[in-house]
């Protein structure tokens, strides 16, 4: 189960989540948090869910057709968050939180009160956290521009609570280098850097194919190895859609090992 935001062109958010739950061979539900305006240009709008309706969403799913693994995305404002962290509390499955704070367009998707509460009520249930460098920064309070601050990072966000820990290395000048900390180990994932600008919705992406892979029952390294190389394949293999950083290929191969 997904529980993020909706984008109309389909590239991010549960649109995102939902094909590439289906190519990784798992059943797909969504609680929808927010609605934007956007396409691969920008976003000219969001607007946040009421808490009350994100939560008889959840409910209504879990009380008929349980999740194996539930995903976290585009949360929008504290009173959402602290909704989200309500129903984290209720889980008793892997629950992956992608704290995702701005779009690929530079838009806001979670505001300062809800950083709050993300780090004080969701992080703390998280069997993993995924953040991108900048997202890594923002939560850990300081600079995180290479490896070594990654492996820094994760281990600050650790402490907050969080099973385990991926800070994503898109924004890296070289090879896409993921860390991942469980507060035993670090393990890096390495991906060549691809020349293009569509990558739209990869964090919902990757976070999306490691939920797969958890509701699969895979180990979390098998996991993220997993989502990696098909991120990886996705970007390589993007349609190159529209006018912007357009999406991801969602139709790529995926490698169960």
């Amino acid at each position: 189960m997904t529980i993020a935001g909706s984008d109309p062109s389909g590239g991010a958010g549960i649109q995102a989540d939902l094909k590439t739950f289906h190519q990784f061979g798992v059943y797909g539900e969504a609680v929808i948090t927010l609605l934007t305006v956007q396409n691969t240009v920008g976003v000219e709008a969001v607007e946040c869910l009421s808490p009350e309706l994100i939560l008889r969403q959840a409910r209504a799913v879990l009380a008929d057709i349980p999740p194996a693994a539930v995903k976290t995305g585009a949360l929008g404002n504290g009173r959402l968050v602290e909704a989200v962290a309500e129903l984290a509390g209720e889980l008793e499955v892997p629950l992956v939180v992608d704290p995702v704070m701005i779009s690929k367009h530079g838009a806001p998707l979670m505001d300062a009160e809800a950083r709050h509460v993300l780090v004080s009520r969701l992080i703390p249930k998280a069997f993993l956290l995924t953040p991108n460098m900048p997202e890594a920064a923002a939560l850990a309070g300081f600079d995180v521009p290479d490896v070594p601050a990654m492996r820094r990072a994760a281990a600050t966000l650790h402490d907050l609570g969080a099973r385990a820990v991926l800070v994503k290395g898109g924004h890296l000048a070289g090879e896409a280098v993921d860390v991942l900390f469980d507060g035993r180990s670090y393990l890096e994932f390495p991906a060549p850097r691809i020349d293009t600008p569509h990558t739209h919705g990869t964090g919902c992406t990757y976070s999306a194919a490691i939920a797969a892979m958890l509701a699969r029952r895979s180990p979390l390294q098998e996991a993220v190895a997993a989502a990696k190389a098909f991120l990886t394949a996705a970007i390589r293999t993007n349609p190159g859609l529209g006018h912007g950083s357009g999406p991801v290929n969602h139709f790529a191969l995926v490698r169960l090992g």
